[in-house]
C-alpha cells in the first residue's frame, strides 16, 4: 500500500498567509499587486465563499489540523489546553497522511521566519511521532522538500502578513511601496493619515507574501515537481485590523482560497460554493486517497454531492477577553449571536492596543463625536445581542437588520441554525486551562513607564509590541 501511494499520490503544499482577508488583486482588492497569486488563480480554482470556523489563529488552526470544528474538540479557546491531549477519537490529519507514506514537512527554508507555526490548542510538538498518548509530534521534518520525500505534504506559514515589528522594514525595502493617498479604505474605517499609512503597510506585506508564493512555485519547477504537486493557498483568519481578526463579521471569517492542480482541474475556474476551512482539511485527506474519518466535520469539496449551506463560526476566549459569540454565514447572509453583549467590540485588549493603530485614532474621534454612522458601532459601550446582514446588498455589514420586522423570518431561520450547530458541535470535554497573558496590567505599566511611546500609540503609531513585552516580563521577574 505504501509503495503504491509513493508511486501515485500527489505532493501537497498548504500555504497559509497569516491574518488576511480576501485582500488580493484577484479578488478585486484595489491598490495591491499580487501577480503570482493571480497566475495561481488563472491556472487553478478560486473560491469566493470560503470561511474559517473561528477568526483567531489558534482555534482556527486547531480546527484545520484535525478537520473538526474547534468547539467539538474543545480547542476553541485561544492559547488554551496546551498540555491537554486530544480525545483519542481525534487525530491530526498529518498523522493520517504519514500512515499512508507521506513525508510531512513544516515550514520553508526561504520564507520570512521559516513559517513553522503550528499554534494548536491541544498537546502537541512540531516534530516527532504521534500516537496521541505519549507521542505528540505533528510533522516529520522542517523546511525542505526533496524528491526523496515524495509523496510529501508541506504546511508553510507565510508570516509576513501577521502584525509584527518587521512591517516598517518591509515597506522601507519595497521598490514600490503602496501610496497611502491613493487607497480605498473600507467605509467603517475613518479617513485619517495614520489609518491610511497603516493600510498601505498591510498591502506592502501582501505584496511581499506574493513574492514568497512565486518563489515556492519556482522551487517546485526547478526541482521538476510542479506537475505532480497540489498547491493550496488560504488565509488562517481575517485581516489584522478593526473588525477583522477576532470578530465574526465577514472580514474576520472570509478567507482567500485558491487551489492549483492543473493535472486534475481546469484552470481559471471561480467557484461560489460555501466552504469551511475544515473542508479543506478533508479535501487534502481525500487527495491523498484516504477515506475521510467520520469524526471530521469537514467534507471533501470535490466529492460528488458536496453541498454546504452554512459555515458555523464561533468566538470564545481571546487572551484576557472571555467572549462568547456564535455565527452562521452562507456567503449571502451573515447572522451573529452575541451572548455577552456587555463586552464591547473595543474591549481594550492588550494585544490589540499595540497592534491596531486605527483603533486608537478612531477611539479619539468617537469621543469627539467625529465618527459617522458606519464607523461608530465598533466603539459603542455594548454590542447588539443579534446581528443580521444581507451580504449581497451590504458586503461591509453596515446595516444590521436584526431589529427590522421585514427580515423576521430570515432572522429566526438563522438563529435556529446557530442553535442546531451548538448541539451538533457540542464539545467532547469541558477542560479549560487558558494560558496566562499580560493583559491590562501590561498596558498600565507601559503607560506609566513609557509615556512618550504611549502617546505615540494613541496617535496611531505602531510602537512595537515585542520589545515592550520583553521589558515587562523582566520587570515582573524583578518583582518576585
Amino acid at each position: 500500500m505504501i509503495n503504491e501511494v509513493k508511486n501515485q499520490q500527489p505532493n501537497i503544499i498548504w500555504l497559509m498567509a497569516e491574518d488576511m482577508s480576501t485582500d488580493l488583486e484577484v479578488y478585486g482588492m484595489p491598490n495591491v499587486k499580487t501577480p503570482h497569486l493571480n497566475k495561481m488563480a488563472a491556472e487553478g480554482i478560486r473560491f469566493n465563499n470560503a470561511f474559517v470556523t473561528n477568526p483567531i489563529c489558534s482555534p482556527s488552526r486547531s480546527a484545520m489540523m484535525v478537520g473538526t470544528h474547534q468547539v467539538k474538540t474543545n480547542s476553541q479557546h485561544h492559547r488554551s489546553n496546551r498540555k491537554v491531549p486530544l480525545d483519542t477519537i481525534f487525530k491530526p490529519f498529518t498523522k493520517l497522511l504519514r500512515d499512508v507514506g507521506y513525508t510531512t514537512i513544516l515550514g520553508h527554508h526561504a520564507v520570512m521566519g521559516k513559517g513553522r507555526k503550528t499554534d494548536v490548542n491541544f498537546k502537541s510538538k512540531p516534530i516527532g511521532k504521534w500516537d496521541g498518548k505519549t507521542e505528540f509530534g505533528l510533522f516529520d521534518k522542517y523546511d525542505t522538500f526533496t524528491k526523496e520525500d515524495q509523496p510529501f505534504f508541506a504546511q508553510i506559514q507565510l508570516d509576513v502578513t501577521h502584525r509584527g515589528d518587521w512591517w516598517d522594514e518591509v515597506r522601507a525595502k519595497s521598490k514600490h511601496p503602496v501610496d497611502p493617498a491613493t487607497l480605498t479604505l473600507p467605509p467603517y474605517l475613518a479617513d485619517d493619515p495614520a489609518i491610511r499609512l497603516d493600510w498601505a503597510k498591510y498591502l506592502d506585506q501582501i505584496e511581499y507574501m506574493d513574492h514568497e508564493v512565486g518563489m515556492i512555485f519556482k522551487e517546485l519547477e526547478d526541482k521538476e515537481m510542479l506537475d505532480n504537486t497540489i498547491v493550496i493557498f488560504i488565509g488562517d483568519n481575517g485581516r489584522c485590523n478593526t473588525r477583522g481578526k477576532g470578530y465574526l463579521q465577514d472580514s474576520g471569517l472570509r478567507i482567500p482560497f485558491i487551489i492549483y492542480y492543473p493535472k486534475q482541474f481546469k484552470g481559471g475556474q471561480v467557484r461560489t460554493d460555501v466552504v469551511s476551512s475544515t473542508d479543506i482539511t478533508a479535501t487534502i485527506v481525500d487527495f491523498a486517497g484516504i477515506e475521510v474519518p467520520s469524526y471530521m466535520t469537514g467534507k471533501p469539496i470535490f466529492k460528488k454531492g458536496f453541498d454546504r449551506d452554512f459555515v458555523y463560526g464561533t468566538r470564545d476566549l481571546w487572551d484576557e477577553i472571555d467572549e462568547k459569540s456564535r455565527a452562521v454565514t452562507s456567503g449571502d447572509w451573515s447572522y451573529i449571536r452575541n451572548e455577552k453583549p456587555e463586552i464591547p467590540y473595543d474591549a481594550q485588549q492588550a494585544y490589540l492596543e499595540f497592534y491596531r493603530p486605527a483603533v486608537h485614532v478612531m477611539r479619539k474621534l468617537y469621543k469627539e463625536g467625529k465618527l459617522n454612522g458606519d464607523q461608530k458601532p465598533f466603539f459603542e459601550p455594548t454590542k447588539p445581542k443579534e446581528e443580521l446582514y444581507n451580504l449581497r446588498e451590504d458586503p461591509h455589514q453596515l446595516n444590521n437588520l436584526a431589529t427590522n420586522a421585514a427580515y423576521k423570518e430570515t432572522l429566526e431561520l438563522l438563529r435556529a441554525k446557530t442553535f442546531d450547530f451548538d448541539k451538533e458541535m457540542a464539545p467532547n470535554s469541558v477542560v479549560y486551562n487558558p494560558a496566562p497573558v499580560p493583559g491590562l496590567a501590561f498596558v498600565k505599566w507601559f503607560e506609566k513607564e513609557h509615556p512618550e511611546a504611549h502617546q505615540q500609540m494613541k496617535e496611531g503609531v505602531e510602537v512595537g509590541y515585542k520589545k515592550y513585552s520583553k521589558e515587562y516580563k523582566e520587570y515582573l521577574k524583578k518583582q518576585q
